[in-house]
C-alpha cells in the first residue's frame, strides 16, 4: 500500500491484528520473484531451508510419516517445491498449491525438466479446491499461523475432507513464546541496495506489536525508496496456539490420533526452536 511519509508519522498507534493487510505481498509478481531468491539462498533458513536441511527432514517425513510407502502427498503453501520435488524422486505423487507465481513456474520447470511425478497449481489455498485421495497433507514452516483462525480452521477442514480415511496430517506450527515474541520485538531499521521489498536502494522501518486479548502478532514495513521518498506499507498478523489450542483446532475438524515432535528431525532442533510438528490422523472409519 503507498502512502506518504505523514501518514507514517500519523499512523495509529497500535494496529489491529490483519487490518493494515493480510500479510506480505507473495503473490505480487516482482515480489514473488525477489522471494523466490531468497527461497533458493543456501545462506539462510528465512524463506526456505538450506538443502541439507530439507534432505533431514524429507527423511524423517519419509520414515516416520510415510513408511516408506509411495503414496499421494498434498503439500498446502509449497512455495517452489523444494519438498515435493524430493518426495516425488522417492516414488511420491505430490500436488502443491501456492499463490507466489514466481514460485509456482519454478516448481512446475523443476517437475517437467525432472521428470517428476509432481503437480503444481497456482492459487490461495483458504480458497482452493484441493481434490481427493491424498494420504497425507502437509503444511509446514508455519504457515498455519498466518491465517485468522477462521481461514486456519477451513483450511484443516479442506484438507481432512481431501484425505483418505486413515489418512495424515502433517503440520509444522510456531510455539506461542515464539510468535509473543515476535510481536513484543522493539523496532529496528536497515537501508539496502537492493532486497526483498525493492530492486532499488530504499530503507525499512519494522515495528511489531503483540495484542495480549487475541494472542496475535503483527508486523508493519515502512519501505522508504531513495532518493524519491516514497514510501509503501506493509504488514502481516501471526496468531499464536497454545498446545491445547492447536489439540482442540485439530479434533474440531476431525482429526485424532495426534503426536507431537520438535522438529522436522524427530529429535530437537536448537536451528529451529521456534517451530514444532504436529502429526494427526483422519480416522480410519469417519464417525
Amino acid at each position: 500500500m503507498s502512502i506518504d511519509l505523514m501518514d507514517v508519522i500519523r499512523r495509529q498507534a497500535v494496529p489491529q491484528p490483519w487490518a493494515e493487510g493480510e500479510k506480505i505481498p507473495w503473490n505480487d509478481p516482482e515480489f514473488s520473484r525477489r522471494m523466490l531468491l531468497e527461497h533458493l539462498s543456501q545462506e539462510h533458513d528465512a524463506a526456505s531451508r538450506r538443502f541439507e536441511t530439507l534432505d533431514r527432514h524429507v527423511e524423517w517425513i519419509q520414515r516416520e510419516v510415510l513408511a516408506r510407502r509411495p503414496t499421494k502427498i498434498l503439500d498446502l503453501g509449497c512455495g517452489p517445491g523444494l519438498y515435493s520435488s524430493r518426495l516425488a524422486r522417492l516414488g511420491h505423487e505430490c500436488v502443491g498449491f501456492d499463490f507466489s507465481p514466481a514460485s509456482i513456474h519454478y516448481a512446475q520447470e523443476a517437475a517437467r525438466l525432472q521428470g517428476l511425478s509432481c503437480t503444481y497449481v497456482e492459487d490461495d489455498i483458504r480458497v482452493a479446491d484441493y481434490g481427493h485421495g491424498y494420504c497425507l497433507a502437509m503444511l509446514i514452516f508455519g504457515e498455519l499461523n498466518v491465517f485468522r483462525p477462521a481461514e486456519a480452521r477451513s483450511i484443516l477442514t479442506k484438507a481432512y475432507g481431501a484425505l483418505v480415511n486413515g489418512g495424515r496430517l502433517l503440520l509444522e506450527v510456531h510455539t506461542f513464546a515464539a510468535v509473543q515474541a515476535m510481536g513484543n520485538a522493539p523496532p529496528s531499521w536497515y537501508s539496502t541496495e537492493r532486497g526483498l521489498f525493492l530492486d532499488r536502494p530504499h530503507i525499512c522501518l519494522i515495528e511489531a506489536f503483540w495484542d495480549g486479548q487475541e494472542n496475535v502478532a503483527t508486523e508493519r514495513y515502512f519501505i522508504v525508496e531513495a532518493p524519491a521518498g516514497n514510501v509503501t506499507r506493509h504488514a502481516a498478523s501471526t496468531q499464536a496456539y497454545r498446545d491445547d489450542e492447536y489439540r482442540s483446532l485439530l479434533e474440531e475438524c476431525g482429526f485424532r490420533h495426534l503426536a507431537f515432535h520438535p522438529s522436522l528431525r524427530g529429535g530437537v532442533d536448537e536451528s529451529q526452536a521456534a517451530l514444532f510438528v504436529i502429526v494427526a490422523q483422519k480416522p480410519a472409519v469417519e464417525p
